[in-house]
């Protein structure tokens, strides 16, 4: 059973409600599960409308992209996952999340992010992508039947405060308030990333990606020029990521051919 939704965080709810939509409607707050993503998916299975969101405090056994584990301590971030029912959204929807949380976290707090290809929303770099540090990730998973797409479970993670981070990715993580230095409302911040994200789903609903391309091609610098190692149909290689396709495939350019990567590991030079 869920538990009761804290004060704070239905005063940022309903501080945005004519801006978020149908996000948070249901909203399903727990303390701790393994999984907000799983949790999401069977309250999908049960009916649970799009737009239904649920928030925990902690996970136990939070992931990410490739099966990647997510520190989800209590205390130390946003673990939420939504419901997505419309297939004209499920395409981009991993980009349109990403640009939610970036632009969603700078309304809050002011904080500039970029986003790395597909799902990493980052601090701006000055030495390369591989220097930037991680702030916050998008996992979306899908569930289809022979009738087509049933629904999308979009997981968001964002780190707000500082923690312990495992050792393999200590170097590369961060959270919003070490970026800032000061303390922020973390209910401030998810209120305003499911009014932007609302914002970008409701023109892919419309058939209209022009806004969100455009708007992640500005954030994701890094897409255009970029050495990159990549899996193509021929192996690995090495080349030059050259941007993105209206699909959101990142294009990488390999000696005199362009490769469409859609799924695996980039690792960025």
């Amino acid at each position: 059973m869920p538990d009761a939704v804290p004060a704070e965080l239905a005063d940022a709810l309903r501080a945005t409600r004519a801006r978020r939509g149908r996000f948070g409607h249901p909203l399903y707050y727990v303390h701790e599960t393994t999984s907000t993503n799983d949790l999401a998916a069977a309250y999908a299975e049960r009916g649970a409308p799009e737009g239904a969101t649920v928030i925990a405090a902690a996970q136990t056994a939070g992931r990410g992209r490739l099966g990647r584990s997510w520190c989800s301590p209590p205390g130390a971030g946003l673990y939420v996952s939504l419901i997505i029912r419309d297939p004209r959204c499920a395409p981009l929807l991993t980009l349109a999340g990403g640009v939610a949380v970036a632009e969603g976290i700078r309304a809050a707090t002011g904080l500039p992010l970029e986003i790395k290809w597909p799902n990493d929303v980052v601090t701006p770099g000055t030495s390369g992508p591989s220097r930037r540090r991680k702030l916050a990730g998008v996992l979306a998973e899908g569930s289809s039947s022979s009738d087509g797409l049933q629904h999308v479970i979009l997981g968001l993670g964002i780190n707000i405060s500082p923690t312990s981070y495992p050792p393999d990715v200590a170097d590369r993580a961060s959270s919003v308030e070490t970026e800032l230095g000061r303390a922020v409302e973390p209910w401030v911040v998810l209120a305003e990333v499911l009014a932007a994200l609302a914002t970008e789903l409701d023109a892919l609903a419309r058939g209209d990606a022009s806004a969100l391309l455009a708007r992640w091609r500005q954030l994701a610098p890094s897409s255009i020029g970029a050495a990159v190692e990549c899996e193509t149909p021929a192996g690995r290689a090495s080349g030059i990521a050259a941007g993105i396709a209206d699909d959101g495939a990142l294009l990488v350019r390999v000696g005199n051919r362009v490769e469409r990567v859609i799924a695996g590991e980039v690792v960025w030079k």
